[in-house]
């Protein structure tokens, strides 16, 4: 077991706190071992009627996954990426189709892992704090941890926004997309899981209770230009969308894109235009484990975590360096499904 996330029993609940502050709470594969663990005594548990995931002090609930240990395997052989994304992804699949309710607070930075631990639960609550976004393709990785299921399913095209961009939005913009079931008061959240804790067949009414007017949904303003600027399921037809607008809004996502990786933008096309039609979330979670093994061992993302996370000159040299250079050959490649002996399964 690991310190870094702490599981217990409170009142009628089963509690996971993230307890990694100086990472952020980022997580590693004990952290998801352990909160495996504990996912499937408490299911067993009569006592435990439901479950809440929050974070310890820090500023942010979850800032990702274990970035610097995906890149330092992937300059190898990867395996210990491969160990880590299986995992991690047998728990998303097991909050996903948990039977008991799961209420996760995301409360602060919400990114990456992050949203692969609140996204799967049926109440996922915001705040004025929150920051939620899928920063992926600045470090040539893709939106994944589940990406390609939910961002497929927001409105219009404004997961492959957010997919391609790494466009952080806040906790009312969360709630008005549907990434969040509920907006608190960051103040009211330890009055919610004390309430939640000792009457967990109340959790609708408890969240309704103490739940807060958002503020406006600033990123909605943007769906008519979000919608037709990013229509295309191709790279190079967002890119000559943006190119041929004029607006300093267009413009400045065209220099956005320009700095990610091409490689991961084409896989996270690929993986959301997939992804609305996947048949099950562990169909979603075996596709994208058999992109993630492959994408691991491939340069962008250890020259992304050095560019972004190591040196931090926000200067990567992608490989492939243009959209033009990354064909449709390499992303069948990166696609196509393991051997069954190597595929993902639940846990």
């Amino acid at each position: 077991m690991t310190d870094d996330v702490l599981t217990f029993v409170d009142g009628r609940v089963g509690r996971i706190r993230l307890n990694r502050p100086k990472a952020i709470h980022a997580l590693n594969h004990d952290m998801c071992l352990a909160m495996l663990d504990s996912l499937a005594a408490w299911e067993a548990d009569p006592a435990v009627e439901a479950v809440l995931i929050d974070h310890a002090d820090g500023r942010g609930f979850c800032a990702g996954g274990d970035i610097r240990l995906i890149a330092e395997s992937g300059a190898g052989d990867g395996s210990a990426a491969r160990a880590f994304f299986f995992t991690e992804y047998q728990l998303n699949h097991r909050l996903f189709t948990y039977p008991k309710p799961v209420v996760a607070f995301m409360d602060g930075i919400t990114m990456g892992g992050g949203v692969g631990i609140s996204q799967p639960a049926k109440y996922r609550v915001a705040t004025e704090n929150t920051r939620f976004a899928m920063p992926e393709t600045g470090i040539g990785l893709f939106p994944d941890v589940g990406g390609g299921w939910y961002l497929s399913r927001l409105a219009g095209r404004m997961g492959q926004f957010l997919a391609l961009t790494s466009h952080r939005i806040d906790g009312a913009e969360c709630l008005a997309l549907g990434l969040a079931s509920h907006y608190l008061p960051a103040a009211a959240l330890e009055d919610a899981k004390t309430r939640i804790a000792a009457a967990p067949g109340e959790i609708d009414a408890i969240l309704n209770d103490l739940a807060a007017p958002a503020p406006e949904a600033k990123v909605l303003a943007l769906r008519p230009d979000i919608d037709r600027l990013f229509a295309a399921d191709t790279l190079e037809a967002v890119l000559a969308a943006l190119e041929a607008d004029p607006g300093e809004w267009a413009q400045q996502q065209l220099a956005i894109l320009r700095t990610k990786s091409p490689q991961a933008c084409k896989v996270s096309l690929r993986l959301l235009a997939e992804g609305a039609a996947m048949p099950s979330f562990a169909d979603e979670m075996r596709q994208e484990y058999a992109v993630a093994a492959r994408v691991t061992v491939l340069p962008d993302i250890v020259e992304g975590v050095r560019a972004v996370i190591v040196d931090k000159d926000n200067a990567p040299k992608w490989n492939p360096a243009a959209p033009a250079d990354v064909t449709d050959a390499q992303i069948d490649a990166i696609f196509a499904p393991l051997p069954e002996q190597e595929a993902w399964t639940p846990a």
